[in-house]
């Protein structure tokens, strides 16, 4: 079912069940106003019947007669019964009607009036006092006006009903087609979208309806799929042209020393330089493997409980045989007492390769000054500052050092790939933790690393 439709019928659902109560209201207010009126007119015939017939010094038959014709019309099958009783014991003197319950003679009896409705007659009955003694009244007719009146507003209340609904179906079925004329829209702008256009946006207002959140969250989304196909595309890029340098070079030196016989000093050199490519080769593979070991779902990495202090001890240890001449100088003086404030929970060997790349950078591109790595904690948090004196990062380019292979336009003659601080940006969003860099051309860089601790998880 199209929503369109189904709007439509919800809406004439919800419209009826509306309507119908009410129409059923109106029916019923007015039939108890006829009722009630029609019965005050019997009660004030029953009175004049009691004083014409029963009060004759007072007023006689022929005075009643020409007041209910000059100024009471007379009702359809109108009848008046007078039963003499004795009020103080509550008994009739003579049979009452047998056809009219005994609740109608005891109810009249009680509160010296009672109305009953019998089939289509309507009675009334009042209690007379005179000085003659004490009678009941009881006077009845038929309320073909008033029935007629019901008939015709009940008649009316079902044509309009009818009326309404198919008006409203047909206004329903209109503004649902307005209101959903906008999605409509956008399906067939959404459906017009292809991997080669996702620079397409969709049309936005200023307003704040639902609509115009759809569409800027569509775009969102959109430029979050275009960021990651650009990022795709030039990964891809990079990793071939980078790859594609060293096998080049690897297939040239192998063609050379297989194109004729030499000395074993060239043989050497040429083996050499083959160890150096496939060296670097295997340096970008094993980058790779890494950077896409963190694009697997968390739930497969294997969770460790870390000390900080101890992690970032046997990554110094670590980088003092791979880089021997580092200045790098460990602060724990903030360091608190309670050591579930710096340990965290986390893959060992991911942190370990981020904390280790992103103080390789800071030895590298500060070319082996001084290099501080300090540890702070708080009730919920541990934080990493790494502080180097290098050549820093372009404030232009900050934006782009977390892509894979991207290379500050300052460092091209550095050696490297442009891993590390992707690799370390995605390690560390992997455990919940927030990276921030801050840096100065020529004055240097500070990293800010923040990652949940123990605590975090526990509470």
């Amino acid at each position: 079912m199209q929503l369109r439709t189904k709007i439509t019928s919800v809406f004439i659902v919800l419209t009826s069940l509306f309507l119908t109560g009410i129409f059923i209201l109106v029916y019923y207010i007015s039939k108890e106003y006829t009722e009630s009126e029609f019965y005050l007119r019997l009660s004030q015939r029953a009175t004049i019947a009691a004083q014409a017939y029963l009060e004759a010094d007072e007023l006689n038959i022929d005075i009643y007669d020409d007041i209910r014709i000059r100024h009471l019309q007379t009702l359809p099958n109108e009848t008046e019964v007078i039963y003499p009783v004795d009020a103080a014991l509550k008994k009739p003197l003579v049979e009452l009607d047998n056809t009219l319950p005994e609740s109608f003679f005891r109810k009249i009896f009680t509160k010296e009036y009672a109305e009953l409705k019998q089939g289509e007659y309507y009675y009334t009955g009042l209690l007379y006092h005179d000085n003659e003694g004490d009678f009941i009244v009881v006077l009845s007719a038929r309320d073909l006006y008033g029935v007629g009146k019901l008939d015709n507003l009940r008649n009316t209340l079902i044509i309009a009903f009818f009326v309404s609904i198919v008006f409203i179906f047909i206004l329903g079925r209109y503004y649902a087609k307005q209101a959903l004329s906008p999605i409509s829209k956008i399906i067939n702008e959404v459906n017009s979208i292809r991997a080669d256009n996702l620079s397409f946006r969709l049309e936005t207002t200023n307003g704040r309806d639902e609509l115009t959140d759809m569409s800027r969250t569509f775009n969102n989304m959109l430029d979050r799929l275009q960021i990651s196909f650009d990022l795709q595309s030039n990964f891809i890029n990079n990793a071939s042209h980078e790859l594609r340098n060293p096998l080049t070079a690897i297939l040239g030196q192998t063609e050379i020393a297989l194109n004729k016989e030499r000395s074993a000093a060239n043989y050497h050199a040429i083996l050499k330089n083959i160890d150096l490519e496939a060296s670097r080769l295997d340096f970008l593979v094993n980058g790779l493997l890494k950077l896409a070991k963190t694009d697997f779902d968390s739930k497969g990495l294997v969770i460790d409980v870390i000390r900080a202090d101890e992690l970032v001890l046997d990554i110094k240890k670590n980088l003092d045989m791979s880089i021997p001449f580092n200045q790098i100088i460990l602060d724990f003086e903030d360091l608190p007492e309670n050591e579930e404030a710096i340990t965290l929970l986390g893959s060992e060997s991911l942190l370990n390769v981020a904390l280790s790349n992103i103080l390789e950078n800071a030895c590298k591109f500060s070319k082996n000054s001084k290099v501080i790595l300090k540890i702070l904690s708080d009730a919920d948090h541990i934080m990493f500052t790494v502080t180097d004196e290098g050549v820093g990062i372009p404030e232009d380019e900050l934006k782009n050092i977390y892509e894979p292979f991207f290379r500050a336009s300052n460092v091209r003659g550095i050696e490297g790939f442009g891993f590390g601080l992707p690799l370390a940006y995605r390690v560390i969003k992997m455990h919940s933790g927030e990276i921030r860099v801050l840096s100065q051309i020529d004055k240097g860089t500070i990293v800010k690393i923040k990652l949940p601790n123990k605590n975090t998880y526990n509470s």
